[in-house]
């Protein structure tokens, strides 16, 4: 339980719903959750580990700093390990691979079309998962879902922009592996997750977790 109270608070944090210098009290996550306050206490000291949280001494739990860089980080290493999935997945990938993978992307596109926002990120799991699979790395892949835990559940759906970016992207993704290109497909890949990032980037910017210069003068 306290993996799952510790991936929604992670949630919170990365949708700006909690903020930096935020303090986290352990009864209310507990009501808001339904559950004691053990496992909640376990996940703040998980999140902790992971860099989310602080705990100041007889204060509590506190939103740690999260900057632009933070994010672009994490993206950085989620992109690169997927660029080189991909690599690999180029190099092995069969017709039946690819007859999945185009079936994966056209329910995709027809969610899309329909609107079905959480068929869209269904289909877009199972997209990424083929092509993770197809490489035959599971300790790379295992590294990869490590980092994108950190991008919350649900979250692309809520990007306007995103939907129409995932069917192009993931468009030219099959065309390099159709054509068994290690280098085009990898691209294809890592500028896929990097501008995955900046849409979240905006996300929060629209959120408003980073003030700008004239929120500051205005303050």
């Amino acid at each position: 339980m306290s993996d799952e109270v510790a991936a929604r608070i992670r949630e919170l944090i990365m949708e700006g719903r909690v903020r930096p210098g935020e303090f986290l009290r352990l009864e209310r996550l507990a009501l808001d959750f339904g559950i004691s306050v053990t496992p909640v206490r376990e996940a703040l000291q998980s999140l902790r580990s992971e860099g989310f949280v602080q705990l100041e001494p007889r204060r509590g739990f506190v939103v740690a700093p999260l900057s632009k860089q933070d994010v672009k980080d994490l993206f950085w290493v989620q992109a690169t390990i997927a660029a080189e999935l991909t690599t690999r997945t180029a190099g092995l990938v069969g017709p039946e691979p690819l007859r999945e993978l185009t079936a994966i992307h056209r329910a995709l596109d027809q969610a899309v079309s329909a609107g079905r926002v959480d068929l869209v990120e269904e289909h877009n799991h199972a997209f990424h998962r083929a092509i993770n699979l197809a490489a035959d790395s599971p300790k790379l892949a295992w590294s990869l879902g490590s980092v994108a835990r950190y991008v919350p559940r649900g979250l692309y759906g809520r990007l306007p922009d995103w939907p129409a970016v995932a069917v192009r992207d993931h468009e030219r993704i099959m065309a390099a592996l159709r054509l068994g290109d290690p280098e085009a497909a990898s691209e294809a890949m890592r500028l896929h997750i990097t501008q995955a990032g900046e849409l979240l980037i905006a996300h929060l910017e629209r959120q408003g977790m980073w003030p700008t210069a004239l929120d500051e003068v205005s303050d």
